[in-house]
């Protein structure tokens, strides 16, 4: 069985990258969204700004300052060079169980922002300088699955991006369709929404041009092959802990117990029951179950007591 702190940082790793990478790509929207300088943009800069829990969601017409915020203020601890240096401290604590094109790109990006070269690029054209780090973080999560071992460090690191996943999804679809929605969800804000979650072509390529919120909540919280929505992420995160040693047989860990029932909660929803109803209540429900699996990872791989690791 992985040591616990090697499992831990592993773990971390993964929701740190995607963390990272998400709050990358709201703040790519925001900016991007500003250019039309109307309602839609300061609608889109509130949304990409309660779904990261700013308490102020935003200030109309300061999307750049808001975008420049969510990246590079190190006093968040969600910030993008935040969780890009999080990110990579784990990773150097467990360097010898990731392979070197994985450390290369991380510590290359790592360095790039702590030497300013990720903040002068976006002071000279922030929409591109954001896409570029995007890229390179796909270039980490591609490298991992390309060249490391399918085993428990990889699984370990996969379990971690798709929590994160999950619980950033949710709560981005709450903040437009839960209860005090922060925006009104015009045909333009519906647009932004499924560029916040990487999702507008995926989108296009299964109801066309038809861009409605009952279609957007049923893509991205039901749909079983998109690999950024809720369930897609669920299906994923009980995969891997089932494959670990605590998932397995009659040790089934309470971890493994929440995430199936999640998985099986958003497998078996009525959508037309949930669209009818709100989806409220469900999205709140997958955040706090999220957290608990998340607390049951860490009580089953990290903080067990001693006698669980000892033979019998």
């Amino acid at each position: 069985m992985m040591l616990a702190r090697v499992a831990d940082s592993l773990y971390w790793i993964g929701r740190y990258i995607e963390r990272a990478e998400h709050l990358s790509r709201l703040a790519v929207v925001m900016l991007n969204a500003a250019l039309d300088r109307n309602d839609a943009a300061a609608r889109a800069t509130r949304i990409a700004l309660a779904a990261v829990g700013d308490p102020g969601m935003g200030r109309p017409g300061r999307a750049v300052d808001s975008a420049h915020n969510l990246v590079f203020d190190r006093e968040r601890g969600d910030s993008v060079i935040a969780s890009v240096s999080h990110a990579r401290e784990n990773a150097r604590q467990v360097r010898d169980q990731i392979t070197t094109e994985t450390w290369e790109r991380l510590n290359l990006l790592y360095l790039r922002f702590n030497e300013g070269a990720v903040e002068r690029a976006f002071e000279a054209d922030a929409p591109s300088a954001l896409q570029d780090v995007i890229a390179d973080l796909h270039m980490f999560m591609g490298a991992a699955d390309a060249t490391m071992s399918h085993g428990e460090g990889w699984r370990f690191m996969r379990a971690g991006v798709h929590s994160e996943r999950a619980q950033l999804i949710a709560r981005l679809l709450r903040v437009c369709f839960g209860e005090g929605a922060v925006a009104a969800v015009d045909h333009i804000t519906l647009m932004n929404l499924l560029r916040m979650a990487c999702a507008l072509e995926p989108y296009l390529r299964v109801y066309t041009a038809d861009i409605s919120a009952r279609y957007i909540l049923e893509f991205l919280m039901f749909d079983q092959e998109f690999p950024r929505s809720i369930r897609f992420s669920t299906a994923q995160l009980e995969e891997h802990l089932s494959r670990l040693p605590h998932g397995q047989g009659a040790g089934r860990s309470e971890a493994l117990r929440l995430a199936g029932r999640l998985n099986a909660r958003l497998q078996y929803a009525d959508v037309e029951e949930v669209s009818a109803n709100g989806a409220g209540a469900l999205l709140a429900a997958v955040g706090e179950e999220c957290a608990a699996i998340h607390s049951a990872i860490h009580e089953t791989f990290v903080a067990y007591p001693l006698e669980m690791s000892l033979p019998a």
